[in-house]
């Protein structure tokens, strides 16, 4: 697999890496956990959008 994904790709992956994020928020049971997993989630939403446009940090973008 090349490393030099196109940024269709690259958001993908960003978009799947936070919603693994948070999916392991929801089932960590330590409250500091939770917020930690949450914010790695929202940061990499954020440089997900920074990169690749609006509405590429989310899973449905409108």
């Amino acid at each position: 697999m090349s490393k030099d994904n196109g940024p269709n790709e690259r958001a993908r992956e960003m978009r799947d890496k936070a919603q693994e994020l948070e999916q392991a928020a929801q089932r960590a049971t330590d409250p500091a956990e939770q917020q930690r997993l949450r914010n790695k989630a929202l940061h990499i939403r954020q440089k997900s959008e920074e990169q690749n446009g609006p509405g590429s940090g989310t899973m449905d973008p409108m």
